[in-house]
């Protein structure tokens, strides 16, 4: 059993990823801000769920738990998908995963610490858009956009704990699909009306996973340590964007639904540059990380969709 502290263990990652790790025997230490009110803290008791705080504004982080902990987990960013992207956003969403990371390596190297690895995610916002040539690699170099420059400093701030002796993990992740947030209650929320909403034309080419996926390879990441550097966590057959809608559509509403294309302006209007990127088509090769023996549990959207509205009817 290791233990494994978890920075932003409360969000919709975190806490699936807690979930089997504890199933799996782990302990988990989830690094909170604020802490849910009768929480266990850390060092109170053995518990295999605990808590402990830290602030990253204030730059404080719970060394204390250094000498217990195996690994790191840093999940720990504001969300990209919330609120328009305007300057001060937009150096929100950056500096909390920089700061984050940067503090987190800072408590590595002050030390005395057992922690063997550092599991970071990241995100396919790294590559550019499509151009009709292969997939995107983990070696290709990021876009040259908002998302591609945030993506190579999120991941810059974590990379020096590979001086410091630590395995370092990279994922890169596409959407995530779950009943619990993200992507997906967005999609379903015009469904439920009867209307399949496609953004654009629908061609964009999305590089999704099932959240459940998404966890097993960070438990994965965990465990093997064979695993080293960057890799692309997605499942391993992207669709469009008309076709994840239309297979939600189907799933939820049978024959009854009408599509309907909502117009690029209309997304630019109401979105501003965040449309961008719902309109950006992005195929990412997941062949690195298949290459380390993972195998999905959902490899298609259909027989994800199949498990994540299985009680929508």
């Amino acid at each position: 059993m290791a233990t494994v502290a978890i920075s932003g263990g409360t969000g919709l990652i975190g806490k699936a990823l807690t979930g089997l790790l504890r199933q799996r025997g782990h302990r988990v230490v989830v690094l909170t801000r604020k802490p849910p009110r009768g929480i266990t803290a850390f060092g109170s008791s053995d518990a295999d769920l605990t808590y402990a705080l830290w602030n990253v504004r204030k730059g404080e982080f719970p060394s204390a738990i250094l000498s217990e902990t195996d690994y790191i987990v840093h999940l720990a960013g504001a969300n990209v998908a919330k609120g328009r992207w305007t300057k001060r956003r937009k150096q929100e969403i950056v500096r909390s995963r920089t700061v984050s990371g940067a503090l987190i390596v800072e408590a590595l190297r002050a030390g005395p610490c057992r922690v063997k690895g550092v599991i970071s995610a990241s995100a396919t916002g790294w590559y550019g858009p499509d151009t009709g040539g292969k997939p995107f690699k983990e070696s290709d170099p990021p876009a040259d956009d908002f998302l591609g420059g945030t993506c190579t400093a999120w991941e810059d701030a974590i990379s020096p704990v590979t001086t410091l002796g630590k395995r370092l993990v990279i994922l890169r992740t596409g959407i995530v699909l779950s009943r619990e947030g993200g992507a997906l209650p967005a999609f379903l929320s015009s469904l439920r009306l009867g209307v399949a909403a496609i953004l654009g034309d629908g061609k964009q080419v999305i590089s999704w996973i099932h959240i459940a996926d998404l966890c097993r390879l960070y438990v994965q990441a965990i465990e093997d340590p064979g695993m080293t550097g960057v890799y692309n966590a997605v499942a391993p057959a992207p669709v469009s964007n008309k076709t994840l809608v239309l297979a939600l559509a189907e799933r939820l509403r049978g024959r009854f639904y009408v599509p309907v294309h909502v117009p690029s302006w209309i997304l630019r209007l109401g979105m501003g540059e965040m449309s961008v990127e719902v309109l950006k088509s992005c195929t990412a090769d997941v062949s690195k990380a298949k290459a380390t023996g993972f195998q999905f549990a959902y490899p298609t959207v259909g027989a994800a969709v199949a498990d994540l509205l299985k009680d929508a009817r």
